[in-house]
Formats: C-alpha cells, structure tokens, sequence
C-alpha cells in the first residue's frame, strides 16, 4: 500500500501545481516543438509503465503481451478515421471498447493459468493478433494504415492529451492503492492461498486489474499512433512495447508509485541518445537493466543515499 506521509502528499500537491501550470496554453505554446515530443514521449511512457507495475509490481500478473491493446486501439483509430471519415475522438473510444472487450474474452482464459506460462500465454496471444493483422486484407495486410484526423491536432494539443491522461492514471492508481481493492492487490500477489482465505476474490481481482490495464493501455496506444500517424502490424503488435514497459519499471522501481516515473523519463532520454547508435541501443538498454537488476534490484527511487554526519 503506498504510504500517505506528508512527503508524499507535498509531492502530489507540487505535481498537481505542475500539471495545471503545463496546462497553460501560453505556457505549452512557449515551449518548443522538441520539448513538447519530448514530454508527449515520457507522459505515455509513464501511463504504460503504470499499467505495467500495476500488473506486475503490485498484482505479481507478469503479462509479455500488452503490446496487444496498443496495436488493437491504433488499428481502431486508423480504421474509424480513414475508412469511415470519422472523427479521432470516436477512434478513441473505439480502441477502448475493443481493447476492453477483447480483454474480458481472454480474461477467461488467461486467469487459468499463472507465473511464467501466464505470460508466455500473453505473449503469444500478441504475435497471434501481428500475424492476423498482417494477413488481413481490411486492413492493408503489411502495408498498413494511415490516420486521417481533420484537422489534425498539433504536437501542444497532443501534449496536452498526454499530460492529462499520465495525471489521470497517477491520481487513479493512487487512489486504487490507497483503497481496500489496493490491500487486495498487494495481498494477491504475496500470498494468493492466505488472500484467497481471507476472502479475497482471486479472480475477480485478477480480472478487474487485467481489464483496467488494457483499457488504459489502449488509450496510450491511440494517442501514440495519433502522433505517429501511420501504423503496421510489426510497430502495433511489437514486443518492443513490452520491453519498454519492463525496462521502465525494473529501473524506476517495481510495485512503487514513482519508480515508472522515474522509468519513463530514464527510458525516453537514454533512447533518444542512443538514437544515434541504432546497432547497440537495445544492448545498451539491456546492459543497464542487467546492471540495475544486480547492484540496484529495487529500483532507483528505493535508493537510500545515508547522511554520514
């Protein structure tokens, strides 16, 4: 359960402080369109990387397949937009709907099963829909889609979207943390058996973390591909989404409030300089997860720095 110490709250009222000043249009304006990318980046970043530790961190659901909800939400976005004319907002809400229902359907099945072979299962499931989506003549096969949002929203309105979506997922996991659903969370995932005998829902609780997570996830994965404006089954349905997500959490801090903060921006400042070095960025990246994961395994914001006076 996250702790409600003065500390944490003087935080939530400086990042609230923050977030309404970035709301700001002449301050967004002011900023320049580098910046803006940059912080569109790290606030996505942030809301999967949550979503991620909510599964994992705090459920102890190791999930290898959210990359499906990304790639179901982007293709929804460019089929409601470019096929039918629609507005982007209806392309949002589309993902969601789908990204919710498909993620009900599979519930059934992957509450079954738990530890490795549930996440192997996620896994497949996601290079399953990439394959389908491939194939798929609707959707252009591999040539794939193109957004057609008009008009198309500027780099400070998506910005905007970002930020308001990355405040809404901290304020939403902070809450559900602090909640009895929080302590039936944490009680799942260190010992099912005593949770489950003390009446706790296993599957139910399962089921609403699993859900919630896809559904969010598919809102920044809508948001993504808004910006990018063209998607194929091999950027929608990519495993690199997953090893996003985990590298973001694994240094910011699994099963803590601030560590996939702390993740995305490490994340999203570390890719953007190794962006020039495209033949060692992934092993870069995996060097310092390693790293992290043998001298630091608790991630950066568990790091107590001892005052020697």
């Amino acid at each position: 359960m996250i702790s409600g110490d003065s500390g944490s709250k003087k935080s939530l009222m400086i990042a609230g402080a923050v977030f309404l000043l970035l709301l700001i249009p002449g301050v967004t304006g002011a900023a320049g369109n580098n910046v803006l990318r940059y912080g569109f980046r790290i606030f996505l970043y942030i809301t999967i990387g949550e979503m991620w530790n909510l599964l994992s961190g705090y459920a102890g659901m190791t999930s290898l397949g959210q990359q499906s909800f990304i790639g179901l939400s982007g293709y929804a976005l460019a089929v409601v937009t470019s096929k039918y004319g629609m507005p982007y907002p209806l392309g949002f809400i589309s993902g969601l709907v789908i990204s919710l229902v498909f993620a009900l359907a599979m519930s059934f099945l992957l509450l079954r099963i738990d530890g490795m072979y549930f996440a192997i299962t996620t896994w497949v499931v996601a290079e399953a829909l990439g394959t389908l989506f491939m194939s798929m003549t609707y959707v252009n096969r591999g040539a794939g889609m193109t957004i057609s949002a008009v008009p198309y929203p500027r780099i400070g309105t998506l910005y905007v979207m970002a930020l308001v979506l990355c405040f809404g997922v901290l304020l939403l996991i902070k809450m559900l943390m602090s909640s009895g659903s929080g302590l039936k969370i944490i009680a799942m995932r260190d010992d099912p058996q005593a949770a489950e005998a003390s009446g706790v829902n296993l599957k139910k609780t399962k089921r609403m973390v699993y859900i919630l997570a896809a559904g969010i996830t598919s809102l920044a994965g809508s948001l993504f591909f808004l910006n990018k404006g063209t998607i194929y089954p091999e950027s929608g349905f990519d495993i690199g989404w997953t090893i996003s997500m985990v590298f973001i959490v694994i240094i910011g801090g699994s099963g803590t409030f601030y560590g996939p903060v702390a993740g995305a921006v490490i994340y999203v400042l570390l890719s953007e300089i190794l962006a020039h070095y495209p033949g060692w960025s992934n092993i870069i990246l995996g060097a310092a997860a390693i790293v992290m994961i043998l001298f630091c395994p608790k991630g950066i914001v568990r790091i107590r720095i001892r005052n020697k006076n």
